[in-house]
């Protein structure tokens, strides 16, 4: 059998804060916006009501060779995410820093601190609903 070649990306769902979300992670992430689609510009414009136009269809952002992509959901269709985390495992130097950026307006579910098997790791929701980890290995 022949290894498949796959680049996975992170899609998430938000309820009508994808854009200040999306700005939020390229600052917080040092990461670039590179497309962003609203619904009022999409071929779905039909499809959304007109206060809906405004809101995002799709977007994606880079970060290193790591895509995120999201969207604000259907109205009446969001789900809040649950069951996984975005785990981020930054330098030493950055994870105090990532830390308190993401969890800035947000919960933060297990403080960021030394554990038996790392330097740092911290477990929060942000302002938007997203989960994150953060978990800074230990030198080998």
């Amino acid at each position: 059998m022949n290894v498949m070649n796959l680049n996975p990306c992170i899609n998430l769902s938000f309820d009508g804060q994808c854009e200040a979300a999306f700005k939020f992670y390229e600052r917080c992430l040092n990461g670039k916006i590179t497309f962003m689609l609203t619904w009022g510009n999409s071929p779905m414009a039909k499809d959304a009501p007109p206060e809906w136009g405004s809101k995002i269809a799709h977007a994606t952002l880079v970060i290193g060779n790591t895509r995120l992509q999201g969207a604000d959901s259907a109205p009446g269709s969001y789900e809040s995410p649950r069951g996984f985390c975005i785990m981020l495992q930054p330098s030493e130097r950055d994870a105090e820093r990532l830390f308190t950026e993401l969890a800035d307006g947000g919960t933060v579910r297990v403080p960021l601190q030394q554990t038996f098997w790392t330097l740092r790791f911290g477990v929060l929701t942000d302002r938007f609903g997203i989960p994150w980890a953060i978990n800074c290995e230990k030198p080998e």
